[in-house]
């Protein structure tokens, strides 16, 4: 048997976690573009010593924003529950979000919807908001790989994701929930129609097998 979900309640819950990518997105960008550093002026000293272009260096006190990460941690693991709680009949009923969707689309007429589409799109977020929980702890994702493998697979003392990942992410996440909340355009759910199309995905649900980049889904 085929679940279906109600799109009127979903585009709400989109709406709802549009707030996550927003936030997450403001700060990716500071830590990509806005942390520099900053000379106090407290500790200025001639080191009598020039480079190759003959500037003067000066040995100098600089201090730098750093980020703890926590509230952003908190928020991506909430994200990722969320997604993963709606991909079950069963654990839908954990969502927090989904509960108060249905609440607000309870007076609208419900607009009828099969799961799978939608199971496939929220993969896409959940695997975007993992990547982006490996870039804030990378040491920790890293200790657990080469425990797995026991071996040096990844270093546990640099960053070895690119810094631009992480945000292009986070602003294609949010692109994808703003056509979802305002446009009810479901980019995966086309993704994944594209696939059964292709015969990678099989669905018996109509409305899963009909492509049309034209029409909500």
């Amino acid at each position: 048997m085929t679940p279906f979900i109600n799109d009127t309640a979903v585009r709400i819950r989109a709406g709802i976690m549009l707030a996550i990518p927003i936030f997450m997105a403001f700060t990716l960008w500071d830590i990509v573009f806005g942390s520099r550093w900053i000379v106090t002026g407290d500790v200025i000293k001639d080191t009598f010593e020039t480079d190759f272009d003959n500037r003067i260096l000066y040995m100098v006190e600089a201090v730098r924003r750093t980020y703890d990460y926590t509230v952003q941690t908190w928020l991506l693991f909430y994200a990722l529950f969320e997604m993963l709680a709606g991909m079950s009949v069963k654990t839908a009923y954990l969502s927090p979000t989904i509960w108060l969707s249905t609440l607000l689309a309870r007076k609208a007429r419900p607009l009828w919807k099969p799961l799978a589409p939608k199971r496939f799109a929220w993969t896409i977020g959940a695997s975007m908001i993992s990547v982006c929980l490996v870039f804030f702890h990378p040491e920790k994702f890293a200790a657990a790989v080469n425990f797995i493998f026991q071996s040096q697979v990844l270093p546990t003392t640099e960053q070895y994701l690119p810094r631009w990942l992480p945000l292009v992410m986070v602003w294609v996440c949010l692109g994808f929930m703003w056509m979802e909340t305002v446009l009810g355009f479901c980019l995966g759910c086309e993704v994944h129609a594209l696939l059964v199309k292709m015969g990678i995905f099989k669905d018996e649900c109509e409305a899963c097998n009909n492509l049309d980049f034209g029409q909500p889904r």
